[in-house]
């Protein structure tokens, strides 16, 4: 597939992993994060995709996005849900529409993955990544729009 601003976006496969992790580093160590070093979460990333709960989608050739997608059974429907792990733009790359055309690419894998409901989590501070998911129809207040708003806690264990 060919995205609105021309770049080609596509499924990852196991050899994509290198460039996978490369990007996500980059991801991590952009906002301060800690990421192992590339070899080793290039070796995840291939466990990730051979164990079929993980999909990850990849934009432009060389790759400058990724998507990463977790599905897993759903308890209130027949479907699956996907949670967004990751989305990320290489930052000379934004502002052209590719995290757009990426999500939208991420939402149809979800949907040929046999999901019903995507999940995704992000800073208050991520205004532009809040106002994208936001446009795609994404909601974080429960029930409806005017509900009270949703929270997403985390903890390592």
């Amino acid at each position: 597939m060919t995205a609105e601003s021309g770049i080609p976006i596509r499924r990852a496969v196991a050899a994509d992993a290198p460039v996978i992790a490369a990007l996500l580093v980059d991801f991590n160590r952009e906002f301060g994060e800690p990421a192992p070093p590339p070899a080793v979460l290039a070796g995840r990333i291939g466990e990730l995709l051979a164990g079929g709960d993980t999909a990850v989608a990849l934009a432009g050739e060389p790759a400058c996005a990724v998507a990463v997608l977790r599905v897993r059974l759903s308890i209130w429907s027949a479907g699956r849900e996907c949670y967004l792990a990751e989305l990320y733009v290489a930052p000379a790359r934004r502002g052209r529409g590719i995290g757009r055309a990426l999500m939208t690419f991420a939402i149809d894998l979800a949907r040929a993955e046999g999901c019903d409901y995507m999940d995704l989590g992000t800073s208050e501070t991520d205004v532009v990544a809040r106002h994208l998911y936001e446009s795609l129809g994404f909601d974080n207040h429960e029930g409806k729009p005017a509900g009270p708003v949703n929270y997403y806690y985390e903890r390592e264990l």
